[in-house]
């Protein structure tokens, strides 16, 4: 028998709209380096306005280091529901994992030096190829990793925070050259500027650390998902939802204590640490829980069905959304770079979603698939999309 990607009818509205919606918290995070000369400067201490600082703490809590946990757990979930089917038929799924994850590598790279230095497609693709090899583990060992693997990464940068002095204040950081260079290239210079930059700003992004680091911090979510999976969370969503109560509850209030801890009282390294590592993963699951009671509802997933549609086409979406970013932004385009607040930024991003929803629409009501999606499960399955 031949391995077949998900049908239409196969599909888990939620998971749908849970990756619509971290599309959504992604660009916001993700705009600041359209406009900003990331990732050579501190965000926290780089605002000097009120209102750019209001904004900006806001997304720092409740958005930034919240949705790539998700984004991870959500990759996880999916690659095992694949796993899972593919053993019920008793094929192989290595082979074809594999590929599929070798393909999205290659889409990382080309977006990553053609059209945007942030790209988070490779890391996935990586951490994807390690989360194959254990897909094999029950949940509970899959739970049991994600949290061996995390934890030796909590207590690596407790010893490091430790080190410098937990209750040392933060630097603010700002590397002035590399600043300089940036607003030059992105915004006054050419695309063969930015090109160069770009190249520049993806050695600091996917630098050897960053592919090591991502083995303790978007692997273990991944991980996370994949065990989730296994025991159809969910698909059990209402007989579990007491469950998923508690996890919305207790990651929305715990999860937005810790990430403001850093606002409320003077920013420490520790609380910097408590933020990012701690904060930023419960309370995206806090988020997840929310979202799966609110689908527990018909009413609901009709009008979350706009962030269904983007979840359908998460991969184009992604890569829509750094052409449109770089455009708005780098002086071949319209060149705003450096030129915008906060609140225009996000104003931005609400602007670029809905246009978005609105191209899902139009495009789904004729492909089963987006653009690039077809594109992947054409190489991947050997198969092209079909109109509906």
């Amino acid at each position: 028998m031949e391995l077949k990607p998900t049908m239409l009818q196969e599909r888990i509205a939620t998971l749908d709209i849970l990756r619509g919606v971290s599309l959504v918290g992604i660009l916001l995070v993700n705009m600041y380096t359209f406009y900003l000369p990331m990732p050579h400067i501190d965000l926290a201490s780089w605002f000097t306005t009120p209102s750019d600082i209001v904004w900006q703490q806001n997304i720092d809590i409740y958005v930034q280091g919240s949705f790539y946990p998700l984004f991870a757990m959500l990759f996880g979930y999916g690659l095992a529901i694949q796993w899972q089917k593919a053993q019920s038929r008793e094929q192989n799924f290595y082979t074809l994992g594999l590929r599929r994850l070798s393909v999205l590598f290659v889409f990382g790279f080309i977006h990553a030096v053609l059209i945007w230095w942030g790209d988070i497609l490779m890391m996935y693709a990586f951490c994807g190829i390690f989360l194959l090899l254990l897909l094999r583990l029950s949940p509970l060992w899959l739970l049991v990793s994600a949290v061996i693997i995390n934890g030796l990464m909590q207590v690596f940068m407790l010893f490091l925070v430790g080190i410098i002095n937990f209750n040392t204040k933060v630097d603010d950081y700002l590397d002035i050259v590399s600043v300089e260079k940036a607003i030059t290239a992105y915004g006054t210079g050419n695309w063969v500027d930015a090109f160069m930059q770009r190249l520049t700003d993806l050695s600091t992004q996917a630098g050897i650390g960053m592919w090591f680091a991502a083995l303790f911090t978007i692997l273990p979510y991944m991980l996370i998902g994949a065990a989730a999976s296994k025991w159809r969370l969910v698909e059990r969503a209402k007989e579990l939802k007491w469950l998923w109560l508690t996890l919305a509850i207790a990651g929305l209030v715990i999860g937005v204590v810790i990430k403001s801890l850093p606002i409320m009282f003077t920013r420490t390294y520790l609380l910097d640490y408590l933020k990012t590592y701690i904060g930023g993963p419960v309370l995206s699951v806090g988020y997840i829980g929310i979202i799966v009671l609110l689908c527990l509802l018909p009413i609901a997933q009709k009008l979350l069905s706009p962030f269904a549609k983007l979840g359908r086409m998460t991969l184009t979406m992604y890569i829509m959304q750094s052409i449109i970013g770089t455009c708005l932004f780098y002086q071949f385009g319209f060149g705003w770079y450096g030129k915008v607040s906060v609140e225009t930024g996000v104003l931005i991003t609400i602007g670029i979603i809905v246009v978005q929803m609105i191209i899902a629409e139009i495009w789904l009501s004729k492909w089963r698939q987006g653009p690039l999606e077809a594109l992947w499960r054409k190489i991947t399955y050997k198969k092209k999309v079909e109109a509906r």
